[in-house]
């Protein structure tokens, strides 16, 4: 790893510019960096659509996309779900994954639905994908309802309390596998979540 990179990327995967996705990986971002883990951020709808398409790897965004990936020791996920499945526009960027791309980190998965129908979707759609590219270390994944984000008198989705806690014993899990030589100093405590996706 670069002495630039961070230890952990944020991997935004909703086609939305403002979604429950991006605020629950947000409110993970927080956390992370309650505990001093320096996070970078990938918005996957700004890399270039007709790259994604065509697998041009070539491409400088694409690129960038992919060292990112590679440099990163945790890979955080946050995807909506339709249909029972992640975002087609995830599934495009990890076909572009080497097929050992996530070999040697540890990914924590997010996910967002309309109901609890679709809460199994990450164990069953998204994880084998995610071990078929080489990732062994996966922090307990977090699925949350529209009911469990809402938002708020501004018009910003807010995770609820129940989601919270979960994110935080995930921040815990990623923190245990990430080395003390490799954390960003410890930041304090944000009112509002540190990123916004």
């Amino acid at each position: 790893m670069t002495a630039t990179a961070s230890p952990v990327l944020l991997l935004a995967a909703s086609p939305s510019l403002h979604s429950r996705s991006g605020a629950l990986l947000g409110a993970a971002a927080e956390k992370l960096h309650h505990h001093g883990l320096g996070t970078r951020a990938l918005r996957l709808r700004e890399l270039p659509a007709a790259s994604l398409l065509h697998a041009d790897v070539d491409d400088p965004a694409i690129r960038g996309a992919l060292a990112a990936v590679a440099e990163a020791r945790v890979v955080v996920l946050a995807t909506p779900i339709y249909k029972a499945a992640y975002s087609g526009l995830l599934k495009v960027f990890l076909d572009l994954l080497p097929q050992d791309g996530l070999a040697g980190k540890t990914v924590w998965t997010l996910a967002t639905g309309g109901s609890l129908a679709h809460l199994l979707a990450l164990d069953y759609g998204l994880l084998p994908v995610l071990s078929a590219l080489g990732a062994r270390s996966h922090i307990d994944g977090v699925y949350a309802s529209d009911a469990q984000i809402v938002k708020d008198a501004a018009g910003e989705y807010r995770v609820g309390d129940d989601i919270a806690r979960r994110l935080l014993a995930g921040a815990s899990q990623v923190l245990d596998r990430v080395p003390a030589p490799e954390r960003a100093a410890p930041l304090a405590p944000l009112a509002r979540p540190a990123l916004v996706l």
